[in-house]
């Protein structure tokens, strides 16, 4: 059996990736919700400014269709 230097065994290394994960997933939800609201605002701006809208969608095609792979 395989002691840790402070005593708990594994104990501490199994909660310490058990908390990275709920890291990672709290990480997750927050970046979900950021890109959510992020969104809405882009529609929101596109309805109430709806020839800048155009020529930002304008825009990003012309950027697509330059682009090259």
């Amino acid at each position: 059996m395989v002691t840790m230097a402070d005593g708990t065994g594994g104990a501490g290394r199994e909660s310490e990736e058990r908390t990275h994960e709920e890291r990672e997933a709290d990480r997750r939800r927050r970046r979900a919700i950021f890109l959510r609201e992020l969104n809405e605002a882009k529609e929101l701006r596109a309805r109430v400014q709806p020839r800048r809208a155009r020529a930002a969608r304008m825009r990003q095609q012309m950027r697509m269709r330059t682009f090259r792979w």
